[in-house]
């Protein structure tokens, strides 16, 4: 999503065509394999080896990079403090749209991350697992506003990041299922002091509560040493979602037990319908009002085109 200078100002960001940000790969070696790949990719995408050979393998020697120069600081930091030091997990953050591709995205760095020489420990933890129950959210009535700001225990997601941060043995995040619609209450995801984190969701980089209001104290990108935006074009991201709603409709939502399956006997054109109806009143506002308006804050810009494929990377100077 090219963005016009209109006002002549000088670019906050320093932009590189595919064709130029692929040659910083240097001789990182492709650690993937086309099964490998098989495993990470989303639904109704066709990422391939090119694209991580291109766009992700450059991305993750630069990650890495700035994961070894955060470390050796942390170590002057514990060679300071002593006793008092902690051993602080590098945590990057990775934002979206609903449908843009950030889960592939995000699987793919957790892999490849994991796969470097120093084969440091990735987890990877979406921001799902933070939305209140569906309990919670039909008792506020904002069931209708699920992904939005209002939805998430923004309390529990600071509070999970500063006993990552701080180093603790365990700690737990709460797991969502797509199958059932909501947050399992049985059930939970435990940290233990991972070399990186990824934190992936819509949410992650915004700087605003419920309704719009500026958030007074912490910010979950507070806790970031490094932070990611996929982008593209809203009538692409449109397109793409109405794609994956009629490819779930003849996979996932086949299974009886899946909150969606009511949608799977829907005929095509209902469920194109639906939809629509789905993105003009839920994703689509959330997309303009709250997740767009966030990725200028993120350190690097991953612009796709039409075709799903990254076109662009942005990688903001300061």
């Amino acid at each position: 999503m090219t963005e016009q200078n209109t006002n002549l100002r000088p670019s906050q960001y320093t932009e590189f065509s595919r064709d130029e940000w692929k040659e910083l790969r240097n001789s990182t070696p492709l650690t993937l394999s086309e099964d490998d790949l098989a495993h990470l990719r989303g639904i109704n995408e066709s990422i391939d080896l090119a694209e991580v050979s291109d766009v992700y393998l450059p991305l993750t020697r630069f990650i890495n990079l700035h994961y070894r120069a955060t470390r050796e600081w942390h170590k002057s930091q514990l060679a300071f403090l002593g006793p008092q030091g902690a051993n602080s997990p590098y945590i990057i953050g990775l934002a979206g749209s609903v449908a843009v591709g950030k889960s592939t995205t995000a699987r793919i760095l957790q892999t490849l991350l994991a796969r470097w020489p120093d084969h440091p420990r990735v987890e990877l933890v979406t921001t799902d697992g933070f939305l209140y129950p569906n309990r919670v959210l039909e008792e506020r009535g904002i069931m209708h506003r699920k992904g939005f700001p209002e939805s998430y225990d923004l309390r529990r997601l600071l509070q999970f990041l500063a006993d990552v941060k701080a180093g603790q043995a365990e700690v737990s995040a709460p797991v969502y299922s797509h199958l059932e619609y909501d947050v399992l209450l049985d059930d939970a995801q435990v940290v233990r002091q991972p070399d990186i984190v990824i934190l992936e969701g819509i949410n992650v980089l915004q700087v605003v509560s419920g309704g719009g209001r500026p958030r007074r104290h912490v910010l979950v990108s507070d806790y970031f040493d490094f932070s990611l935006y996929v982008d593209a074009a809203e009538t692409d991201v449109y397109r793409w979602f109405l794609e994956r709603f009629q490819a779930l409709r003849a996979t996932a939502f086949r299974d009886p037990t899946s909150f969606f399956h009511r949608y799977a006997a829907m005929s095509d054109e209902e469920a194109q319908a639906f939809a629509r109806k789905v993105w003009d009143e839920i994703n689509g506002v959330n997309l303009r009002q709250n997740i767009l308006p966030t990725r200028t804050r993120a350190r690097l810009i991953l612009e796709k085109g039409h075709d799903h494929k990254v076109q662009k990377v942005k990688l903001r100077k300061v």
